[in-house]
């Protein structure tokens, strides 16, 4: 009795999270009626119904489109709707696929239905559509992924004006205020709240700032869950944590209708992120990164943020350099002159040393931008370096702001003489101005090494940004060969609110490990030209380095260059 009991459990189990049986594509014919299922209002899954008008074949690669015509739950009146991506359809009570394309402006809500062949991993061929729709192969043209509305919350119009193109040019519908918060309690929630059909938002960060991607259950197999019917960002195998959402109301819009959604609770991750469909695992708890930034300025408080953001090398840089702009914006002005200073560590998990970020911007227009980028760009080039102990732990920041635009410029570049010889001392005099008739003058003094070739030595004082091409160019074509290497090499990097001389010559060199050799002797030469065609030593016919020094202007920030040269007689 006890192994009978426990059969019809396995059996009960088995049905309960079974794949819904399938209405194949080979089988869809013009003039079929169906049913679908969406939430509208709260967390109640509506039906809708919708009428077969034929089968685009070969829209994308080895893929079919279902041309449906929608009715009910006033999508009459609203159109396709936003956030209905991924919303099942059914014929007999078989699963057909979901609704994933729509046409912009249109007035009637029609929409191209993904069939679910296409989004379950089945292994099996799809079958050809044998009867295509009537339309017009322009109409083709226009029939596009629905666009995936981004909540934004927290955040100030002024960060969706600066990033809303970037956005769109993900497939992402950017709207501010139309998320009720990010803050979801961290205990996860009840799979069996969510059925095909219910609200998901993908929460990419959570906290004071919060930002989601709302779309919709087709399918729940045991653990997984399949959604969305088409791409979200097509990154591939990811992890982004999801939560259930309950939708507040539609607003109806002639562009297109949207859905105003709330985060309830945490459901699991989504793993893949694919051209068809989104795939997850409910109960799994995605690993995100704490991030904190701390704003001091002359006229407010310390303000604080406090996020989870989603670790996603292409996805982290781009959402940090929101939010750093949004921060900055929601309490400093972002037009007129201004200086911002930003200090902060990257911690990460497998004891690499700290990324230090430890720079100033300043300007008169822009400066937020210049100060978000400036955060961003170092950890873009770190997730992307392909190192796996160079996951990040958390991120730490804190912005200094002044609204006095502390900028000086290289002004003057002088030297005691134009000629010298090996064990002689040049001396230089460099003059930085700033407004308001400021001056920095600075002396340096080179001694040219005993022993140094005849030829021209070029003298450089330059700002950060010239001194650190110099540096980039160094790495080209050289693969960093450990975190700590990647994490050294960024950390090196030059401040802004410093001038560095630099002494070079246009002599031919070698680049060892994306060091310069400059001028080595000739039988060194000789076995290095020898192996110049492999990456750890190569033949540069740029200016190379023989020696660099920093020249401190105090927080200004520093602009400009100029270059002198020298004649070394033997």
């Amino acid at each position: 009795m006890a192994a009978f009991r426990a059969l019809i459990f396995l059996l009960l189990i088995s049905n309960l999270f079974a794949i819904s049986a399938i209405f194949p594509l080979k089988d869809i014919r013009p003039g079929q009626r169906g049913i679908g299922k969406t939430v509208l209002s709260g967390d109640r899954i509506e039906e809708f119904q919708f009428e077969v008008l034929g089968v685009l074949d070969n829209i994308g690669p080895k893929q079919s489109v279902i041309l449906a015509r929608l009715s009910g739950a006033q999508l009459e009146k609203t159109g396709v709707i936003q956030g209905m991506s991924g919303s099942p359809v059914y014929i007999d009570g078989k699963l057909v696929g979901a609704v994933a394309l729509g046409f912009s402006f249109s007035k009637d809500p029609i929409a191209g239905i993904r069939p679910i062949e296409d989004m379950l991993p089945l292994g099996a061929p799809i079958p050809p559509a044998q009867h295509l729709a009537s339309a017009p192969k322009s109409a083709m043209r226009d029939l596009v992924e629905i666009a995936t509305p981004l909540s934004f919350g927290g955040f100030t119009s002024g960060t969706l004006d600066r990033f809303s193109e970037d956005m769109r040019k993900l497939g992402l519908e950017p709207r501010q205020g139309v998320s009720s918060g990010g803050h979801i309690p961290p205990k996860m929630g009840d799979p069996a709240q969510l059925q095909p059909g219910g609200m998901i938002t993908v929460q990419l960060l959570s906290g004071d700032l919060s930002i989601g991607a709302d779309g919709t259950v087709t399918e729940i197999d045991g653990n997984r869950i399949f959604a969305f019917g088409h791409r979200f960002l097509s990154v591939g195998g990811t992890e982004l944590p999801f939560a259930r959402a309950s939708v507040i109301t539609v607003l109806a819009n002639l562009s297109s209708s949207f859905k105003i959604s709330s985060a309830r609770e945490w459901m699991g991750t989504i793993t893949e992120d694919r051209s068809t469909s989104v795939y997850g695992e409910l109960g799994r708890r995605a690993s995100t990164v704490p991030v904190s930034i701390e704003l001091h300025g002359a006229r407010h408080s310390p303000f604080s943020y406090h996020m989870q953001m989603v670790n996603d090398r292409i996805l982290s840089p781009f959402i940090l350099q929101m939010a750093v702009f949004s921060a900055i914006d929601a309490t400093e002005r972002t037009l007129g002159m201004g200086s911002f200073t930003l200090h902060g560590e990257v911690d990460f998990q497998q004891g690499v040393p700290p990324l230090k970020i430890d720079n100033t911007y300043a300007g008169d227009f822009g400066v937020a931008q210049q100060a978000s980028f400036g955060v961003a760009s170092p950890l873009s080039y770190i997730m992307s370096a392909g190192f796996d102990a160079l996951k990040i732990k958390d991120i730490r920041l804190a912005i200094d702001v002044s609204e006095k635009k502390q900028i000086v410029q290289v002004d003057q570049l002088a030297v005691s003489k134009r000629e010298t010889h090996p064990g002689d001392t040049v001396e230089l005099a460099v003059t930085l101005s700033g407004e308001n008739g400021l001056e920095i003058l600075r002396t340096l003094h080179y001694r040219v090494p005993v022993g140094a070739p005849a030829g021209t030595l070029q003298f450089t004082v330059s700002d950060a940004t010239s001194a650190n091409l110099a540096d980039f160019q160094q790495t080209i074509g050289v693969q960093p060969k450990s975190p700590s290497q990647v994490i050294s090499f960024l950390n090196a990097l030059h401040s802004n609110n410093k001038a560095y001389l630099r002494v070079w010559r246009t002599d031919a060199a070698f680049q060892v490990q994306g060091a310069d050799l400059p001028d080595p002797p000739p039988s060194v030469a000789l076995l290095l030209a020898k192996s110049q065609a492999t990456p750890q030593a190569a033949w540069v016919g740029r200016g190379s380095t023989v020696s660099q020094t920093q020249i401190d202007t105090g927080d200004a920030v520093v602009q400009g260059s100029k270059t002198v040269q020298v004649e070394v007689k033997e």
